[in-house]
């Protein structure tokens, strides 16, 4: 009996809901315990929009409420009783106002129903307000917050925060959120916090917290120059001790371990929940363990393998699904014989009144756990005899009162030959299974051959029976779908089939971010739809068929007008064609129409709003992400929006179309993009059919106006997008909106026009007055691959075992760069292949890990006989002073790792986000002072070398670590590692050979009178990557921050490094290097925080003084005697060409050698160590070889290019293959002009990543397009100052036309001593830059208006 003063018209432990009171407005309340709420998910929709109060107690586990955190629901949480009184009035208040749900969960009992209302009055659709006007009203409040006003450290609970409260640090604050749902992240965290601890107490299997998930989400849209905090994630166990607690956090934040357990929990949570869960193939236990959370001890997996099996003779597999159907079968044989036997014994009179009313609820519901066990406990307690029979059947297995959900598992093979499948047995017999049908195709685009050769369709099959229900789930889709439909498909008196969908789920090794990522494209891409089918909804007044996601694929569309249902009802219906020979049939052929047609508008009807295709061409990504962006913001207003790049379209079904959206960024002369081309050609043909007016169409392009400042050329900008809208309106569609066009030069980049080309977007689809409150997807970073790597596994050993591809998966090549492997294809035969239907002729590039650039003759010699072997026969000396191979196929990857392992050297940390290999001065004449830095460097490089064993497992097949039993740690670098590449020169002056500056990190060698070594001064924050046209983004120098000894030169780079690691900006990898850290801490704040960590504080910096960065050629002699000869190795590429035997010849080199090999930094070789009685031996194979020369121009010498083109994919013109020619034209003005000797820096790369750094040379080229360069001059001779963009766009012609008369007049009017960098700022040429952020300042001053 409910008060009169209670807060709640009526309360109820079960659904069906008594219906709240319309007079008073008091909301129902809905008591349930945590394991039930599964039972909403039928009725959640309706449930959501209805006033009750959903009262649920829990014991510490937040999981199965927290389940439904995007349901819709308000959630509001009390951590103990007397919270729970106040927050249960809050909840009934605002279901009261709102006229919606409200779950009120948390560490509570029974709680009074007493309390008061408001009166009743309009309705409040803003939850938010209603929630904050009911807080207003109350003792308790939405969240609350203790400690520091304005905290370095925040804790955000969502659970019992009392053990987090007591003694806090001056700069912590601990926030307890008591309402969940609807929450602002952003409202909690003040902008003064560092790191945010996000505490919750959800025992479930997800590595990660609902909340954490939410913070982390909160900071997606954040700009690229905002602060974003450490964020982690941390469980709530059982007894949690205050200080203990502390400690946990504490430690957790200094090591970034993500995420972590305060105390333990309350029981091993890797268990399975159902005692007796049967042993299933591990592909299927992703939903099998769903079936196990829903359904608990009533789940039957009829055909899992430890099920009854037939006798030992049998020739059927007890996992079959014929068996399994007939095992099926069996038992409803039994449960209908004991409905037959309840019913008998109702008709006898000795049975009392109580036990007939308890038998005679069961046999009306007899699918109700509560009247089955009623029934069962009547029936035990019973001696009547009219209930013997009764009991004689439920003493046979698999007949209990309580029905069992039984499912039987299949994979796709089910739907291989529907014509003699179990699939077709289970649907004819119209019985009550349910059949849960697992796809594990791996996803692939689709294609125009694809229909045919695609396996049939199961869930449509059974479509066309009628009387099934079906459904199309993907459990990395939609999780609350899912559970729906098992839940429906449970409840549905009928044959069940749910098509669930684990793309690649056939190989066990298939990892879970892999599945995640193809069934996400699958589902965008429509491939994959997701919708549910209820025959029996219709009887209900409800919709039969429930789409679920935005795209549905055209064969399910048009499913019941397949040619083939007549041969389907003969197959159904043995009378139907007897009947239709006999011309009787008609009636029921036109019934089959109607019915096929009303399903397809239903089909047709189920999007909610417009459709919408948007398609992009794009090389570098950028119109990429922003047509994927469009689309996934009108996906939130309610469009049907699908996005496909434009060659992988069909092209023939562009005419069908209602409203297309094309993004096109612009590649060369105007070109299309690779992935356009084709698209491109195919609308050109004058055979192309016209699309017509009912085509709506709209273009946005991508460009730079700066690429073509002459205005002969200014007709490329653009071009492409220009071309295709022009193409579209002469084909006859219809311009819905104005072609966009966005200009890198514009304030925000192509931002500026895009956002007020979106708007107008949304107003001709009809949707701008619609306001999303979802948030937009998350997309993938690199920081998600890193984190769910397992330290650097991945799935990279499974993907080395794929033959069907020459690829490893994307996110796996992102991880393999941490191994020094490089994903690539050979771009000079990329279009042919294509063309041909192959795949890019993909390699991989291995990088090895050579500290100071020192190697064995017996390691060259290896390294030697690997290219030859595993790679393209050529290999190359980097900048980065280390050996690096091309053209190694993946067959030969692992070889080619092992053979690099037996002459004791390896590749990790040659690449990734990690420190890389360590530089040193490469100088002969260094003496014993080259032992003593490149003991250093190697002592760096090994100690900031990453810790994980993946490398060691993956390539050197060492013993593996089994599942979580042995857990890797990264002391130094956390799960997260870097946020991006950390690099560490070291230098002796006066030589500057290794571009300290141009470093992250870098020790320049302090000496003293006797040429010892005092010690270093340390430089901080220099860096080379840069985007074109973003002015973000600059090449920067480091600073000298100051002198320490050699004792303390490791423990400075730890700091460094690590001050990096905790602050960088992981939010956007454009702006993650140390020298944006460094600015945006200001360098005095940035060593503060470092000398915070050493302890003490750096000395002044020494004095020093560089005169050079280039290379000293020819022969020298050493303090020891010993003879050195430095090499000329053109941009560092060791092969052997017609009249240049270089591989050759330094393969006899190394038979005969005695000594070592020192790499230098400028991609040359020093012959080092020879005894001066083998300096004969050497000298006769070098002038063999025509290796003995030296005899260049000072530019040719003091040149130096990256790999680029055909095999570097960030390449988008020519380096290493070019530069050598450009030099050679500009030799000639150089000789005309009395100059050959004088060295002049000259530095040429495909692409502004930097890596032969550029923007540190006298004359720099940085590849734009095909062709076309970004041009830059005065830089410092000696590295110490950046150059300055001078031209934008130049080809071969304007470079020579440009450097003729500024060479002229360098060689008539430089001061004595001058070098050209400095000449050209004291002409007037171009002005010096005298920071990172200002180089962009003066730029192009020689640009033609």
């Amino acid at each position: 009996m409910v008060s009169s003063s209670s807060l709640y018209s009526s309360v109820s432990t079960s659904l069906p809901l008594p219906a709240a009171s319309s007079s008073s407005g008091a909301p129902a309340l809905l008591i349930l315990p945590p394991s039930h709420l599964i039972t909403l998910l039928p009725s959640l929709k309706q449930l959501v929009s209805t006033p009750v109060v959903i009262q649920v107690a829990t014991t510490g586990d937040h999981a199965q409420v927290l389940a439904l955190k995007s349901a819709g629901l308000a959630l509001v949480y009390s951590s103990s009783p007397a919270q729970a009184k106040d927050n249960a009035v809050v909840a009934a208040r605002v279901a009261s106002v709102t006229r919606k749900a409200v779950l009120h969960f948390g560490e509570f009992g029974q709680l009074s129903t007493e309390g008061s209302l408001p009166a009743a009055g309009a309705v409040e659709k803003d939850v938010a307000k209603a929630f904050a006007a009911a807080f207003d009203k109350s003792s308790t409040a939405a969240t609350s917050t203790t400690g520091a006003a304005a905290p370095k450290t925040l804790l955000l609970v969502l659970g019992d925060a009392s053990p987090f409260t007591a003694d806090l640090p001056a700069d912590w604050a601990v926030t307890s959120i008591s309402l969940y749902r609807p929450i602002k992240i952003a409202d909690l965290i003040p902008k003064s916090v560092e790191t945010v601890v996000v505490l919750e107490q959800n025992y479930g299997k997800a590595k990660y917290n609902p909340l954490f998930l939410d913070v982390v989400g909160s900071y997606a849209e954040a700009e690229d120059n905002a602060a974003v905090p450490k964020i982690l994630s941390g469980t709530i166990g059982v007894n949690v001790e205050a200080s203990a607690a502390r400690a946990a956090i504490e430690d957790a934040i200094k090591s970034s371990t993500n995420p972590f357990l305060v105390s333990t929990l309350p029981y091993d949570t890797s268990a399975s929940t159902v005692a007796a869960a049967p042993k299933i193939p591990t592909h299927e236990s992703t939903y099998t363990s769903l079936l196990s959370e829903v359904f608990g001890d009533r789940l039957w997996v009829s055909n899992a393998p430890k099920s009854l099996l037939p006798s030992p003779s049998s020739t059927i597999s007890a996992t079959s699904p014929e068996y399994a159907l007939g095992h099926v079968l069996g038992s409803s044989t039994k449960r209908a014989s004991l409905l037959a036997a309840v019913r008998s014994a109702l008709a006898s009179s000795s049975l009392d009144s109580a036990t007939k009313k308890t038998l005679s609820d069961f046999l009306q519901n007899d699918r109700s756990e509560k009247f089955a066990a009623a029934a069962a406990s009547a029936v035990a307690g019973s001696t009547d005899y009219a209930l013997a029979s009764v009991k004689e059947i439920i003493e046979q297995p698999d007949v209990p009162f309580v029905r069992k959900s039984n499912w039987i598992i299949g994979s796709e093979a089910w739907s291989h030959d529907l014509g003699s499948s179990g699939l077709h047995h289970a649907l004819s017999t119209g019985a009550d299974v349910n059949l849960l049908i697992i796809d594990t195709t791996p996803y692939e685009l689709p294609s125009p051959d694809s229909p045919a050769a695609r396996r049939k369709d199961a869930g449509l099959y059974a479509m066309n029976y009628g009387s099934a229900y079906v459904a199309s789930v993907a459990v990395y889709g939609d999780f609350s779908q899912t559970l729906t439909a098992l839940a429906e498909a449970d409840a549905y008196p009928g044959p069940s089939v749910v098509m669930a969908y684990l793309p690649g789920g056939e190989d066990d090794r298939t990892k879970a971010l892999k599945m995640l990522t193809d069934t996400k494209k699958a589902i965008e891409i429509g491939t994959w739809p997701l919708f549910r089918w209820d025959p029996s909804a219709e009887k209900r007044g409800e919709e039969q068929f429930q789409l679920d996601s935005e795209k549905i694929k055209k064969d399910l569309r048009e499913f019941l007008d397949r040619q083939n249902h007549l041969t389907e009802l003969s197959n159904r219906l043995p009378t139907f064609g007897e009947a239709l020979e006999n011309g009787s049939g008609n009636k029921m052929v036109e019934a089959q129409k109607k019915k096929a047609k009303a399903a397809f508008e239903a089909l047709a009807g189920a999007l909610e709003g417009p459709p919408l295709l948007v398609l992009f061409a794009s090389d570098g990504g950028n119109a990429e992400k922003l047509a994927k962006k469009f689309a996934g913001r009108a996906r939130t207003r309610g469009v049907a929006a699908r996005t496909l790049a434009f060659d992988d379209y069909p092209i023939e079904d562009l005419g069908k179309e209602e409203n297309v959206a094309l993004f096109t960024s612009v590649a060369g002369q105007g070109e299309f993009p690779q992935n356009g081309r084709e698209f491109w050609k195919a609308i050109q043909n004058p055979s192309f059919k016209a699309l017509g007016d009912k085509v709506n169409v709209t273009v946005f392009g991508m460009g730079d106006s700066h690429y073509w400042p002459r205005k002969e050329d200014a007709h490329y900008y653009n071009k492409a997008g220009k071309d295709l809208h022009k193409r579209l309106l002469e084909l006859g569609a219809t311009p819905f909106v104005a072609l966009g066009l966005g200009d890198d030069q514009d304030p925000d980049g192509p931002q500026t026009a895009y956002k007020i080309w979106e708007p107008a977007m949304w107003k001709a689809l009809g949707v701008d007055n619609f306001e999303s409150t979802e948030p937009e997807l998350e997309p993938i970073t690199n920081e998600h691959i890193k984190i769910a790597s397992n330290f650097l596994r991945g799935t990279i050993a499974e993907g080395l075992e794929d033959k069907s591809t020459g690829a490893l998966a994307e996110s796996d090549g992102q991880l393999t760069k941490f191994h020094g492997i490089y994903q690539q294809d050979d771009r000079d035969i990329r279009e042919e292949r294509k063309a041909a239907g192959l795949e890019p002729a993909f390699s991989f590039m291995v990088r090895m890990r050579l500290p100071a650039g020192v190697c064995t003759p017996a390691q060259w010699l290896a390294v030697d006989e690997i290219s030859d072997r595993r790679g393209n026969h050529t290999f190359k000396l980097t900048t980065r002073q280390t050996f690096q191979f091309h053209g190694i196929i993946k067959a030969n990857l692992k070889p080619a790792i092992q053979e690099i392992n037996k002459m004791a050297l390896d590749t990790v940390a040659a690449c990734g986000d990690v420190n890389r290999t360590v530089m040193c001065s490469a100088n002969p004449s260094l003496g014993p002072l080259h032992a003593k830095v490149f003991a250093f460097a190697t002592e760096l490089s090994d100690q900031l070398k990453p810790q994980t064993s993946a490398y060691s497992e993956i390539w050197l097949d060492k013993k593996l670590v089994a599942g979580d039993a042995v857990k890797d740690v990264e002391p130094m670098y956390g799960d997260y590692y870097l946020p991006r590449k950390f690099k560490i020169a070291i230098a002796v002056p006066p030589t500057n050979d290794t571009d300290v500056y141009c470093h992250d990190l870098g020790y320049i060698a302090i000496l003293d009178d006797k040429k010892e070594l005092l010690g270093f001064n340390v430089t901080v924050g220099g860096g080379m990557g840069v985007t074109h046209s973003m002015q973000s983004t600059y090449p920067r120098l480091a600073d000298v921050v100051g002198f320490i000894t050699p004792e303390q030169g490791l423990e400075v780079a730890k700091a460094v490094l690590t001050t990096q690691r905790d602050n960088g900006n992981r939010a956007n990898r454009k702006n993650a290097r140390v020298k944006y850290t460094v600015d945006r801490m200001g360098i005095r704040g940035f060593m503060d925080e470092v000398e915070k960590r050493l302890g003490y504080k750096l000395q002044p910096a020494r004095d020093f003084k560089f005169t050079s960065n280039v290379d000293e050629f020819g022969w020298q002699t050493g303090h020891d005697g010993k003879r050195h000869f430095t090499c000329f190795v053109e941009n560092g590429r060791v092969q052997d060409e017609p009249g240049k035997p270089i591989k050759t010849g330094l393969q006899e080199v190394a038979k005969i050698h005695k000594g070592v090999f020192r790499l230098t930094a400028n991609q040359h070789l020093i012959i080092s160590d020879i005894p001066p009685e083998e300096e004969a031996n050497i000298r006769k194979v070098l002038v063999k070889y025509k290796l003995d020369s030296t005899d260049f121009s000072g530019l040719r010498l003091s040149s130096a290019a990256c790999v680029a083109l055909p095999t570097c994919g960030l390449a988008m013109a020519e380096s290493e293959r070019y530069l050598p020619v450009l030099i050679g034209k500009v030799e000639k003005i150089i000789e005309k002009a009395g100059l050959r000797n004088d060295s002049i820096t000259m530095r040429m790369t495909g692409c502004p990543n930097g890596c032969a750094r550029p923007w540190a040379a006298e004359v720099a080229f940085v590849g734009k397009a095909p062709g076309s360069y970004l041009m830059m001059l005065g830089g410092g001779y000696h590295g110490e100052r950046l150059n300055k963009p001078y031209r934008e766009a130049v080809g071969e012609e304007e470079i020579i036309e440009i450097l003729t008369p500024m060479i002229k007049s360098y060689a008539l009017e430089r001061l004595d001593g001058e070098r050209f960098g400095d000449f050209v700022i004291r002409k007037g040429i171009i002005s010096a830059t005298t920071s990172g952020k200002a180089f962009y300042e003066g730029q192009f001053p020689g640009k033609e208006q």
